[in-house]
């Protein structure tokens, strides 16, 4: 394989594993927030054991996720030097923001967070508790920031170096393969920079996402003990907050799908047309509910919804979906490649288009599995409400609970299906009509070496997640700890949290 493909697959590996936990922080942060939140105004004891054991997982799986997220650093350096010369300017403005508004702020205040519980008052503690979740949300802004710039670059000019001279390009200059070492993007407006067109929709969506993350492992871990007899009252109180929150959640990240998905039709209609396999443009685009990509012929067999794209990006039912048979457009390719006929212009077209088929497939698993989760969230909600959800003498519940074990991974899965299909939609650049990714890649670097480290990735990286799911066991077998040590007997006087305090599941014994 090419280095080019190597340093790819390297990448993804390394960054989907950890994409895992960041996620995980950022959930469960903010179900923290809400536990400890609940403590101070009812002071009921319950609120401090939850708060005080999901905040031991937390530490694990954040001491996780900042052991393999140094990693990719490194690897901008290493293995795409170029880019890294290209986008410094701008990458180094928004990852030095990351380190002053994020790490410093998580740092400072994590500590207390994990060992301050004897040391300091509830409320410093809660003040705590609430920076070190604003710090892990920071965390996620700023790289989205940066990566959403890749996508829609914004607020910047090209600027050539020759002989220690800067000569500012011209807008719309075509980056050449000769230029490189010599060209830079440089940043002319911060502000124009972060809020580029995509960064909003985009900081939306994987924040709701992670948000889910959390909500589902805890009532993962919750669906465990109730089936297992364990710790009724703590995860009956768990699974009732993650659930609330959860379902919550669900209607944020519909709403944020709606306009993150309109706002690739804008911005990136190559990779809106590769999500759903259009090839021609029509009135009454159909949407594919799920079906395979014919690279072939040219078009996607599988169950569609006549019209329904059209209208989800465009709330029209009529308005035609552009096509890959016309993107880019002639004049696009031409600027690219001077001298060719419309004929051979569009032979070189569908080297502008991603690999439809993976773009196709990892989008649509996102949104079938994200459908799954809306629907598992309110049904968690209506059976709560209703007061059956911790039935388990019956056998419909016990399975559904079951069910709800295992949904831990459902919000994983669509997390890393969500962002293969965004890195993945916008190749072959990897600033989106800008700099190709063959382009980025560090000219000294060679295949073995890459294949070398792939391999020494995967050794560390599947020791550490042994690692993890060890301690993470270890923590959810030890199960809370009540304030006089025995944790099997639950602290008296529960009540539910949000609307469900005048519901029928308002007492949970």
């Amino acid at each position: 394989m090419s280095v080019e493909i190597l340093s790819r697959i390297q990448f993804a590996f390394t960054v989907a594993f950890h994409f895992l936990y960041p996620p995980m922080t950022i959930g469960l942060g903010m179900l923290l927030v809400i536990m400890e939140g609940l403590y101070l105004k009812t002071r009921n004891p319950l609120y401090h054991q939850l708060a005080h054991f999901w905040t031991r997982v937390f530490g694990l799986i954040f001491s996780i996720g900042v052991a393999t997220g140094i990693v990719m650093e490194f690897e901008f350096g290493t293995n795409w030097a170029a880019y890294s010369r290209f986008v410094g300017d701008i990458f180094g403005s928004a990852l030095a923001a990351e380190g002053i508004f994020a790490f410093f702020l998580e740092s400072g205040f994590l500590s207390l967070l994990l060992f301050g519980w004897d040391k300091v008052g509830p409320k410093t503690h809660f003040f705590a508790t609430c920076m070190v979740a604003l710090g892990s949300h920071f965390s996620a802004i700023w790289i989205l920031i940066a990566n959403s710039w890749m996508q829609t670059p914004a607020g910047f000019h090209l600027e050539k170096i020759v002989n220690g001279i800067h000569t500012r390009l011209p807008d719309g200059y075509i980056v050449q393969a000769s230029d490189l070492g010599h060209v830079r993007a440089v940043v002319d407006n911060f502000w124009v920079m972060i809020s580029n067109p995509s960064a909003f929709t985009r900081i939306c969506h994987v924040v709701f996402g992670a948000w889910l993350t959390g909500s589902f492992l805890v009532m993962s871990i919750s669906a465990w003990y109730l089936l297992k007899g364990r710790f009724p009252k703590f995860a009956k109180a768990s699974i009732t907050i993650a659930a609330c929150f959860a379902a919550f959640t669900t209607i944020l990240q519909s709403i944020s799908a709606d306009a993150t998905a309109r706002g690739v039709v804008v911005n990136q209609p190559i990779k809106l047309a590769s999500m759903e396999g259009v090839y021609t443009t029509q009135d009454y685009t159909p949407m594919t509910a799920f079906g395979y990509v014919d690279t072939k012929n040219q078009t996607v067999h599988g169950l569609k919804i006549p019209a329904l794209l059209s209208f989800l990006c465009f709330h029209d039912f009529k308005k035609p979906v552009q096509g890959l048979l016309t993107m880019p457009s002639d004049d696009f390719l031409a600027a690219r490649h001077p001298g060719l006929s419309s004929d051979e212009l569009a032979k070189i077209r569908p080297n502008y288009w991603p690999i439809v088929p993976a773009v196709f497939q990892t989008y649509h698993v996102m949104i079938i599995v994200g459908s799954a989760l809306f629907g598992l969230s309110f049904l968690a909600l209506a059976l709560l409400w209703k007061g059956w959800l911790f039935r388990t003498d019956l056998p419909p519940i016990r399975w559904l609970l079951w069910i709800y074990v295992f949904a831990v991974i459902a919000p994983q899965i669509c997390m890393q299906s969500g962002w293969f299909t965004a890195e993945m939609g916008r190749q072959p650049w990897i600033v989106y009509n800008l700099l190709r990714t063959s382009d980025g890649l560090s000219r000294a670097v060679h295949a073995n070496q890459v294949i070398f480290s792939i391999i020494l990735f995967f050794l560390i990286y599947l020791l550490l997640f042994v690692t993890f799911i060890y301690l993470l066991n270890r923590k959810i077998q030890h199960g809370p700890d009540d304030d006089d040590g025995h944790h099997d007997k639950a602290p008296e006087g529960f009540s539910a949290p949000f609307f469900l305090k005048k519901g029928r599941a308002s007492s949970l014994d």
